[in-house]
């Protein structure tokens, strides 16, 4: 039997192996560029990171006692940073739109904690709820998805200290001092 001949390429061998390393050697230099370039970077808005860099923005809520006497002196009073878990959280600039009596901790690789002071009475407090005491002040827990808010329920005026699930106790007791040392004790308001 007859062999029949191999067609003939239409490309020499030399041509042929650049032709068909030529894709995999630009798909390698793409990736090799994203690498290099930082995908995933400070300015990569899929990092979010990125977003907790800048100042804090904070969504306004009723705050009709923000700027009493109560919650200046509270305000001036608190420390420029806070320890969680053993990490140091410096005051983090608001955003210009902030409201007035509030104030955030925090760091680029963690949710801020967020304090408000002069708020109204939260909808949560009954003459039914159960209180934590910490250094002295009379706290209602509120929790939510990945956070708690803490509000101080026996002073003269309400705050609320909102604390990331994982930022551990020491933000609560460090504010808790400062209240305790500034802020005149009071009964709890139910109602009202």
């Amino acid at each position: 039997m007859a062999q029949e001949p191999e067609p003939a390429s239409l490309l020499p061998r030399p041509l042929l192996a650049v032709a068909l390393g030529l894709p995999a050697l630009l798909a390698a230099g793409v990736a090799a560029v994203g690498l290099f370039l930082g995908a995933g970077g400070k300015d990569d808005p899929a990092d979010p990171s990125a977003e907790r860099s800048g100042p804090v923005a904070l969504v306004p809520v009723p705050a009709p006692k923000a700027e009493s006497d109560e919650c200046k002196a509270l305000l001036s009073g608190l420390p420029m940073q806070l320890v969680s878990n053993g990490t140091t959280f410096p005051r983090r600039e608001l955003a210009s739109s902030a409201p007035a009596g509030a104030l955030a901790w925090g760091d680029a690789k963690h949710e801020p904690v967020v304090l408000r002071c002069g708020l109204d009475r939260p909808a949560d407090l009954t003459p039914t709820s159960e209180l934590r005491t910490i250094s002295d002040v009379d706290w209602l827990v509120v929790s939510e998805a990945g956070s708690s808010t803490w509000y101080v329920v026996d002073r003269p005026v309400y705050v609320a200290l909102t604390v990331p699930s994982d930022a551990g106790t020491g933000p609560l007791q460090d504010i808790s001092t400062t209240i305790r040392d500034t802020l005149a004790k009071g009964p709890v308001r139910t109602t009202g």
